[in-house]
């Protein structure tokens, strides 16, 4: 009788595609746990940010991924915000750029305004930065949903760099004004501008409402290739690594290195209409309001007073020393903060 019973249940086991380890009951007791086949594969799939994501509606996954972005864009913008801010000191005027000057600019700076005026502007950096990461990676995966109806784990390479290019478009056409005025501020003393509202209307009052999207243009066909080049780059290195080492997520580490790869080609490629859009940018406040007035102006300018590497160029070393610090953060940030919103049962829909 016995027997019976313990066949039956080995056979219900079977059945259910339990398996039972060796050793996992003791003769004579029932009181140790059965290790079952099947939980560390349920465990994983609970954390595999695919299957999460199938089980979050689209609404939430819009409203996670502008929190996880605004985080994101305000911890890396402002761990790299002095030299963001030496970058652009020399972007916009005809000093030629070396690592001596760049220290030169943080020590003067330091001694005028105080160790905190490395941060000035990163007020209204952090006023755009925040809604700018946040729309860019919300749109991010925007466009890769419209472009992957079939839902799988990663788009081809051409729809890739694609939905990484619109989404650095949709940000920039929404938060231009912001970077408007964040270059001012960082390119002026105190005393000209002292609140994001002064700047506006300041700028309103001498020059214009139409100054407020002076290089827009050169701002939005940079952030072609640079958003197409950084979400490419990056995506395609996780994709790799989830190949190579057997559908593994990439740790934090990981990504941060995969970020700063992405951040120093981005910058790369986008670098000569970063300098117009400075450029054109701060021109009522250089002297240069009537010169920088288009694109191709500006770089016949540029070129002709400073040359292609020492003009167009200007301060790319330091982007490849920020560029790729800022990148990674951010990337990794986001990543990580988005998984741990969408692990939350209040953002998931049962019924999926």
């Amino acid at each position: 009788m016995g027997v019976k019973v313990k066949e039956s249940a080995v056979d219900i086991l079977k059945a259910r595609d339990i398996s039972i380890v060796p050793g996992s009951i003791n003769r004579g007791s029932l009181e140790q746990p059965l290790e079952i086949s099947g939980t560390r594969a349920s465990h994983d799939h609970r954390h595999d940010p695919h299957r999460i994501n199938s089980k979050i509606p689209n609404h939430h996954k819009i409203i996670t991924s502008l929190t996880a972005g605004a985080v994101a864009g305000a911890i890396a913008k402002t761990t790299i915000a002095p030299l963001d801010r030496t970058k652009i000191n020399f972007q916009i005027s005809n000093t030629p750029y070396s690592i001596r000057g760049a220290f030169n600019f943080l020590s003067s700076t330091v001694h005028r305004e105080g160790f905190f005026g490395l941060w000035r502007g990163n007020s209204a950096t952090m006023t755009r930065i925040v809604p700018y990461a946040a729309i860019q990676y919300a749109a991010h995966e925007q466009w890769k949903r419209l472009l992957n109806p079939e839902n799988n784990r990663s788009l081809k390479p051409g729809p890739r760099f694609v939905a990484g290019s619109l989404a650095g478009v949709t940000a920039v056409t929404f938060t231009y004004p912001l970077d408007m005025v964040r270059a001012r501020m960082a390119v002026t003393m105190k005393e000209k501008y002292k609140t994001l509202r002064e700047v506006f209307l300041k700028i309103y009052r001498e020059e214009g409402i139409r100054t407020v999207y002076r290089g827009f243009t050169p701002t939005v066909l940079g952030a072609i290739p640079y958003s197409g080049t950084s979400f490419f780059t990056y995506e395609t290195l996780k994709k790799a690594y989830f190949d190579h080492t057997g559908k593994k997520e990439p740790s934090p580490l990981h990504r941060m290195c995969f970020g700063a790869l992405a951040g120093l080609l981005g910058q790369t490629s986008s670098y000569p209409l970063d300098i117009v859009r400075r450029r054109m940018q701060t021109a009522g406040v250089t002297g240069h309001g009537e010169d920088y007035t288009g694109i191709m102006r500006t770089l016949r300018l540029v070129v002709k007073h400073e040359g292609i590497i020492g003009g167009l160029y200007k301060g790319l070393s330091m982007n490849w020393v920020k560029g790729p610090i800022a990148v990674g953060i951010s990337f990794t940030t986001f990543d990580i903060v988005q998984q741990q919103l969408r692990r939350l049962p209040m953002f998931h829909d049962d019924d999926r």
